[in-house]
């Protein structure tokens, strides 16, 4: 399938989930793929919102791009959501700041505290949310669809993008001139925060980087569990 033939199915989803649900928000974590589609959005004047969770530890590049995005953006401003401060002190002073490094365990504890409970605050009252997950990401997002029913939150999630190759989201970003994050020309395809985040090597998966001490068949921060993907009526 061609990108113009791609582009215009993305185009149709998110016009169709703009048509079919009344409160309806785009995770944007500042990655290619949600930049792909906050331009998009505004392109097409969708009412759809747009959110951030920061974490308290994302690169400065990242907050460089979250600064450029509100200027270059206006009528979308961004919603950003922080991290319980009581909540991580507790994990902080118990477990240190670095505890992440320790185990599988202590990572996903620091994941819940940073982004999942700021997550359901942000989907708290929405009918709908939208990501940037695509199947070439990594070998947990094989099975998903363009659409599924989110049952952890209760609502439906949509993953426009979901067909889409790490190609045709460079040509689609340089051709419309969309901003990026500057870490991705220092050989970083996948962003999250700093200390979990490195650089990959020439031939590695595209999201090696991430958590790149755990086993990639199953590393996620869980913002994204896997569900059964419902299938675009006919």
């Amino acid at each position: 399938m061609s990108l113009a033939d791609k582009l215009a199915q993305t185009e149709a989803l998110l016009q169709e989930i703009a048509r079919t649900h009344g409160k309806v928000a785009l995770a944007n974590s500042f990655g290619a793929e949600d930049m792909v589609l906050t331009h998009l959005i505004a392109k097409l004047a969708l009412p759809i919102t747009i959110f951030s969770l920061d974490t308290g530890r994302l690169p400065l590049e990242t907050y460089d791009l979250m600064q450029k995005v509100g200027e270059a953006y206006p009528a979308y401003p961004i919603r950003v959501y922080y991290p319980d401060a009581a909540a991580l002190e507790a994990y902080v002073n118990e477990n240190g700041i670095n505890a992440f490094y320790n185990s599988v365990e202590q990572r996903k504890s620091c994941c819940h505290i940073r982004k999942i409970a700021p997550l359901k605050r942000a989907l708290s009252g929405l009918d709908a949310w939208i990501t940037g997950l695509r199947r070439q990401q990594s070998p947990t997002r094989q099975d998903l669809g363009d659409r599924e029913h989110d049952a952890d939150n209760g609502l439906m999630k949509y993953n426009p993008l979901i067909e889409w190759t790490e190609k045709d989201i460079w040509a689609y970003i340089h051709e419309h001139g969309v901003p990026y994050n500057a870490l991705h020309d220092k050989h970083v395809p996948s962003i999250g925060c700093a200390p979990c985040t490195r650089p990959i090597a020439m031939g590695e998966d595209i999201r090696a980087g991430r958590w790149w001490w755990e086993n990639p068949e199953s590393k996620e921060c869980g913002l994204h569990v896997k569900a059964s993907p419902l299938k675009r009526p006919d």
